[in-house]
């Protein structure tokens, strides 16, 4: 297993100063104008969608400072993540004024913070809440998952379940599966150096991998890694920089997230235990000064994606639709995403249309007229998506079909 370092080693360190180029892109990308803001319409806007005819888009409310995730509640209310470190409530389509107590103190720069909220299976039962954060510490900042149980307008009894050591920033999706085990990304592979983007491809090292736990955040047993020197029980697998979406798919339970390259190479990748998904040894990206990143899209023993992006659309949010209002949608993928070729204020919501064997056939882009950063997508118990802006005065929006519209015949 020792092999993995030489060979990314050759193949990043071949290329320019990584550091120097990503700072170079971010002061070109502060000049880029993108194309002009646009502000929410005060109103429900209704827009046009390829396949289905008319949907319309209403804003729940617009007081949320950098939204990131959201969670349904039993009772028909909303647990919403803001970076910042708030969990905030939103009830009857409201936001509830004061900020649920309780919540973890975070280092909140750049796309650290406060980021996914998800329910125990048995929450109805339990009340527990599963948060994952950018933990401040003197080391430097770092991954963190935590549980509370939600009693009224607090959590009780916060607790950190996984801290990332050594540290590492990025971003990290928190989702249940089919088998009740917690999946949780973590992400932050970066290739500002060579030994941080190989950090991915390390087994004894949980940054740039996807972690399956039990409800308590330690390593079930029959993890593909559990008993093997030099490995961490928690990886599922290795080999991703900066995943920000996590879905299940209806039917047959596959994992499926997406991920973020530097640009171009944008991925979802369908999650196998024990797979190596190739970061940085392998990319269809480029490095932020416009080399590639390694001239390998691919090797044997590294997975292909199952869709990719060139160029990137900085996805985030995933999610399967499988409800009953827009039948035509059935079976769809959901990708948000914050923008599109590196422009400020192409974002939008991504639709990926899916054959049975998963597949993709053909795509459809919805909401770009609303020019807005697309965080987070799901699907609510009313079988209605519901969409998360980012910004500081970010959004929830909902996506309705329009009355009286008749389904499209073509939509998979």
């Amino acid at each position: 297993m020792r092999g993995w370092r030489s060979i990314g080693a050759a193949l990043i360190l071949a290329g320019v100063c990584l550091g120097a180029g990503a700072a170079l892109a971010q002061e070109v990308a502060d000049r880029r104008p993108g194309v002009p803001p646009r502000p929410l319409p005060d109103g429900p806007v209704v827009l046009d969608s390829a396949e289905y005819g008319q949907i319309r888009v209403v804003a729940l409310t617009r007081r949320l400072e950098r939204p990131w995730s959201l969670a349904f509640l039993p009772d028909g209310s909303m647990l919403v993540t803001e970076r910042p470190g708030r969990l905030r409530r939103i009830t009857g389509g409201s936001l509830d004024p004061a900020p649920i107590a309780g919540t973890p103190a975070v280092h909140a720069e750049g796309i650290a913070g406060l980021m996914d909220v998800a329910l125990h299976p048995d929450f109805a039962a339990n009340g527990l809440v599963y948060l994952t954060y950018s933990k401040p510490r003197p080391a430097g900042p770092t991954v963190a998952l935590a549980r509370g149980r939600l009693a009224g307008g607090a959590l009780d009894g916060l607790e950190d379940l996984l801290v990332l050591d050594p540290p590492g920033s990025g971003a990290s999706r928190i989702g249940f599966g089919p088998d009740g085990m917690l999946y949780m990304t973590v992400g932050g592979a970066f290739e500002s150096s060579p030994e941080n983007a190989l950090r991915a491809q390390d087994p004894n090292d949980l940054l740039g991998k996807v972690l399956r736990l039990r409800d308590d955040g330690t390593p079930p047993g029959d993890n593909p890694f559990v008993g093997l020197p030099e490995h961490r029980p928690e990886v599922y697998s290795l080999g991703h920089r900066n995943h920000q979406g996590l879905a299940f798919r209806p039917g047959s339970g596959e994992l499926w997230v997406s991920e973020h390259a530097p640009q171009g190479g944008d991925e979802v990748n369908v999650i196998a235990a024990g797979r190596n998904y190739g970061w940085p040894v392998v990319s269809y990206s480029r490095q932020y000064s416009g080399q590639r990143m390694t001239e390998a899209p691919w090797r044997p023993g590294m997975e292909l994606p199952a869709v990719l992006w060139v160029p990137s659309i900085a996805p985030s949010g995933l999610a399967f639709y499988d409800g009953e209002r827009f039948p035509d949608w059935k079976g769809n993928l959901f990708a948000g995403s914050l923008r599109f070729g590196g422009l400020p204020r192409t974002g939008h919501l991504e639709r990926i249309v899916l054959n049975e064997a998963g597949d993709e056939l053909r795509r459809e882009w919805l909401l770009a007229e609303l020019r807005q950063r697309i965080r987070d997508v799901r699907q609510g118990p009313d079988g209605l998506l519901y969409v998360l802006t980012d910004a500081d005065d970010g959004a929830l929006l909902r996506i309705e079909p329009v009355a009286g519209d008749v389904a499209g015949s073509g939509g998979g």
